[in-house]
């Protein structure tokens, strides 16, 4: 009796443990894909640590260990015995959508509120990575305008802006065509550069009958290559001490300056040289 006794309670620990393994590789898959979302659509590196640690402590998964990078998420957790979960996932980096950030904050906030379960959190996790992107024809407007007003910041006339408008529709045009063929950013910021410049070129010398200054049609059209959303996390993440994300961030962000520095000065010296020797 006492046997039969003392295999029934191992049994019952050997159910209790396996049931308590299972759930925390549950949880810690759904955390790590959560994070994963986080981090590829351009979140901090701060607020994808806070919401594996919110899904674990709703979920009472304890002894939670996150690491993450730019490009890489690492996390730990134990049960209290020997077994330890470990979860690894590279996430390589592209660009942002602060819309899918915004949905993913909020579903963690239901998750520790309780108001979602975990079945039901992955459904909504599915959906909110399947999120289109705004209408092509809305973001090209909308990069047409910004460049408008910066060009207007920076003390641009009415023609100047105007003439931006067009310029910044016609470069995002292009940047989008370039998403969709994966076409390399390098290669997008290089061409990019050169084409506002060639623009700003043209506007300037075909004899418009108004007042035209090359640098604001430049500095207003280049606006939709410029990464500000990464610069600035860059700078947060280096606040927090995260030093190695935020230099990497900060190095990216200050390469596509570089990049469209080239295009830019690459066109503005061969029309000098071409001008020149058309002079001559």
């Amino acid at each position: 009796m006492k046997e039969k006794k003392m295999l029934k309670e191992k049994e019952r620990t050997e159910i209790h443990v396996q049931d308590t393994s299972d759930k925390m590789s549950k949880v810690l898959e759904f955390a790590m894909e959560a994070s994963r979302v986080l981090l590829c659509n351009g979140a901090e590196i701060f607020r994808v640590e806070e919401t594996v640690e919110h899904i674990c402590r709703r979920f009472d998964i304890k002894g939670v260990d996150t690491f993450v990078l730019s490009n890489g998420i690492f996390i730990t957790a134990h049960d209290g015995t020997k077994e330890v979960f470990a979860r690894v996932k590279h996430v390589p980096m592209r660009g942002i959508n602060l819309g899918i950030v915004t949905e993913v904050n909020n579903l963690s906030r239901e998750i520790s509120s309780g108001k979602v379960d975990l079945d039901e959190a992955w459904m909504i996790l599915k959906k909110i990575e399947k999120m289109p992107p705004n209408n092509n024809w809305f973001r090209i407007i909308a990069s047409g305008v910004g460049s408008a007003t910066f060009a207007y910041l920076l003390g641009a006339n009415f023609w100047e802006c105007m003439l931006t408008v067009l310029s910044g529709m016609l470069l995002f045009a292009g940047v989008i065509f370039a998403e969709k063929h994966n076409i390399s950013k390098i290669l997008v910021n290089l061409l990019g550069g050169a084409f506002i410049t060639i623009l700003a070129l043209i506007y300037c010398n075909i004899g418009l009958p108004f007042v035209l200054r090359q640098d604001k049609l430049l500095v207003g059209s280049i606006l939709p290559l410029v990464p500000g959303v990464a610069f600035t996390n860059s700078i947060r993440d280096i606040a927090r001490s995260d030093f190695l994300s935020g230099t990497v961030k900060m190095i990216d962000a200050l390469l596509v300056f570089v990049y469209i520095a080239i295009g830019v000065g690459t066109v503005l010296a061969g029309f000098d040289g071409l001008r020149g020797g058309m002079l001559q």
